[in-house]
């Protein structure tokens, strides 16, 4: 399984209506939860958030909001903030632009914000164009840093490594909160929130 830890610079130009990171002007950095609500993982991180008094961002699943609405709420309830993550976990590289607008559309239904994120980064340009078009104020949200939680072929201080010896003041980081994750999310979130607060890093939400 081949991906990049850390967004190289190229792509950022290639894709540079997205957003990447933010400004490193504050020692600030972004945790970001892809996939739930989750039963098992959902609330775990909530806990582990909640320990070190940060706040972090959920790109939720449409589906999955359906299926965990307590969940779902209790992520709004402790003050973080969602995006849409599509309500399918649709690839947009092989997904026909307005099929890929309506799932957008039906997870808009259940997660009203303005942040997106594509699954697994992919989406062409055009699908940006679209969505900007049809949802106004709509921001792609991107990263610099993946912890790699969804990889079975490493373990979970892998993941640890892979964000902090990359973190940097303005990082958005992705962690997923789901089943193919919990090994490594389990062991690495309580880890690398440990690290941000010795490196006195403030853990925010994004901003809408």
């Amino acid at each position: 399984m081949f991906y990049l830890t850390k967004t190289p610079g190229i792509l950022k130009a290639l894709y540079k209506s997205c957003i990447w990171n933010l400004s490193a002007a504050s020692n600030t950095v972004y945790l970001t939860f892809d996939d739930g609500p989750h039963p098992q993982a959902t609330p775990f991180v909530l806990e582990q958030l909640a320990k070190y008094n940060a706040k972090a961002t959920f790109f939720c699943i449409g589906k999955n909001v359906v299926e965990y609405p307590a969940i779902y709420q209790q992520i709004l309830e402790a003050g973080h903030a969602t995006g849409n993550h599509t309500h399918n976990h649709l690839n947009g590289w092989e997904t026909n632009t307005d099929k890929y607008l309506e799932n957008i559309l039906e997870a808009r239904k259940y997660v009203t914000s303005s942040l997106f994120r594509p699954p697994y980064g992919r989406i062409t340009p055009f699908q940006i164009r679209q969505i900007k078009k049809k949802i106004p104020g709509a921001k792609i949200i991107m990263w610099d840093i993946l912890s790699g939680d969804f990889d079975p072929n490493i373990n979970g201080e892998a993941c640890v490594q892979n964000v902090v010896f990359k973190i940097q003041p303005g990082s958005i980081i992705v962690f997923h909160d789901s089943t193919k994750a919990w090994e490594r999310l389990s062991y690495a979130l309580p880890r690398v929130l440990e690290y941000c607060k010795k490196q006195k890093y403030e853990i925010a939400a994004l901003p809408q």
